[in-house]
């Protein structure tokens, strides 16, 4: 079963330097529709002004990976974390027993990046923070593998704690990816035109709709115009 979320009916927020669209409920938005999808708590579409950002705040126990679009985000926590991710990275950060960090887009270009939070199996654990580079050239047969949270991935995709795995990528007008899902997925639209087909319903997503993809083991993307698509695999609860 595949439901759309459009773009325009997504949670809105603008703060000036900030403009965000939740996905789900967050901060000053509210719906008891949207309280997360399994696992997954948080995704957040986000634009930062140039030279501003998200002061020094806490987190804890959560698992949280920022999905950089376009610019880029300076990163630093009270644990000595430091580093700059990119468009085309990702960065991921295990709050685990609490963590103060600081996010800022000191570039001259505006940032615009998902912000994705994760449910954690690993309670009060030391906090930690990397990020990775991953191909931002279109691909033919799958979409890159981020994030997971399965020790057989650990050399391929920046690890969190939790059964889930996140894709990511550029694919080109007339690509067609078959892809297998482990749980449910939920699909971003960062960029283009594609369908989504899990050989029952068969949808088509604009840039910045989202998906939830659900009771089905296998989902075929055709890309319509060229895209850059998110999936997020994670588990019901």
């Amino acid at each position: 079963m595949i439901t759309v979320y459009p773009y325009s009916t997504l949670g809105k927020a603008n703060h000036g330097w900030l403009k965000s669209s939740h996905h789900f409920s967050f901060a000053n938005y509210y719906n008891p529709r949207r309280m997360g999808f399994g696992t997954l708590l948080v995704v957040n579409d986000d634009w930062v002004k140039p030279g501003f950002g998200f002061p020094p705040h806490p987190h804890r126990n959560m698992e949280i990976i920022s999905y950089v679009r376009s610019g880029a985000i300076t990163h630093e926590d009270n644990k000595g974390h430091k580093g700059v991710t990119k468009n085309g990275e990702v960065q991921v950060m295990s709050a685990g027993r609490g963590v103060v960090h600081s996010e800022y887009n000191r570039s001259k270009d505006p940032l615009t990046f998902y912000q994705i939070w994760i449910k954690t199996n690993k309670m009060d654990i030391e906090p930690r923070w990397e990020s990775k580079q991953f191909p931002n050239v279109p691909v033919e047969d799958a979409l890159p593998m981020l994030v997971s949270g399965y020790p057989e991935d650990k050399n391929k995709a920046l690890f969190i704690n939790q059964k889930a795995r996140i894709f990511g990528g550029k694919i080109s007008k007339g690509t067609v990816i078959e892809h297998a899902i482990e749980h449910q997925v939920y699909v971003l639209a960062s960029d283009g035109c594609f369908e989504v087909n899990d050989n029952e319903f068969k949808k088509t997503l604009n840039k910045g709709d989202g998906a939830e993809v659900t009771m089905s083991k296998t989902l075929t993307l055709t890309a319509l115009t060229n895209c850059e698509i998110v999936l997020i695999d994670a588990a019901a609860q």
